[in-house]
């Protein structure tokens, strides 16, 4: 009996040992992927000037990704002599591929270049715009989504009552966080196209390992349109 029981006991401990090496090597993958990721999209931000500008470059698949040089300068902050705003404008569409809006709020201090359209590189260098939503300025829905380890890392302390900004070149959009939202992937509710006026901000839910299929994000409403130019004639 003593010999099967110290058997047994050996077992155990052997067993142990197998799954506390499993469940360590488990967690600091999860602890290492975040920072790395993280790293290598800031790494092409070092080379970004306080105007989120970088050189044209060529991606994958022969994605062409421009960006362009936008002012972020709160309206408050314009010199009165500057300051003539339009409630009216014209927008300018984006190609697939060029950083056309910074979004910024400084109630999580976020400030992410925004590009038209959606791609794993475009993803690596900001947030990008669904294409089946309306270009900042249109009426509509704008649906713009971010990774959770990067960008969007806060986006879950957005509250009610937050305030955000997109600086186009063609103007500057003001939005009111309305509400948190949880959906699944599969679930189209909140990007679908609306005909009221709408900001809809979303990522994944965090999580260890894997990629969940759970999305959180916020809904906004919009507050103000302050275009540069008056609507052209014609």
């Amino acid at each position: 009996m003593t010999e099967k029981k110290q058997k047994s006991t050996g077992l155990v401990y052997v067993l142990t040992g197998i799954f506390m090496l499993i469940l360590c090597t488990a967690f600091s993958i999860g602890v290492l992927i975040t920072p790395y990721e993280k790293a290598k999209t800031y790494l092409n931000i070092i080379f970004m000037n306080q105007n989120m500008k970088i050189m044209p470059s060529s991606g994958l698949n022969g994605l062409v990704i421009k960006e362009n040089e936008i002012e972020t300068t709160p309206a408050e902050q314009i010199p009165e002599e500057e300051q003539k705003f339009y409630d009216t404008g014209t927008v300018i569409r984006p190609d697939f591929g060029e950083q056309y809006a910074i979004l910024k709020c400084d109630d999580i201090s976020l400030s992410v270049p925004v590009y038209w359209g959606s791609s794993a590189e475009l993803l690596e260098r900001g947030a990008c715009q669904a294409t089946s939503s309306v270009v900042i300025g249109e009426t509509g829905n704008v649906v713009i989504d971010a990774h959770v380890n990067t960008f969007f890392a806060d986006l879950n302390k957005l509250v009610p009552g937050n305030t955000i900004m997109l600086y186009t070149t063609y103007g500057i959009f003001t939005y009111e966080v309305t509400e948190q939202i949880q959906f699944q992937n599969t679930d189209k509710k909140y990007i679908l196209p609306t005909e009221e006026d709408r900001l809809t901000l979303y990522t994944c839910e965090a999580q260890i390992l894997g990629t969940s299929s759970n999305r959180i994000g916020v809904l906004c409403r919009l507050v103000s349109r302050q275009f540069y130019n008056p609507p052209e004639e014609g």
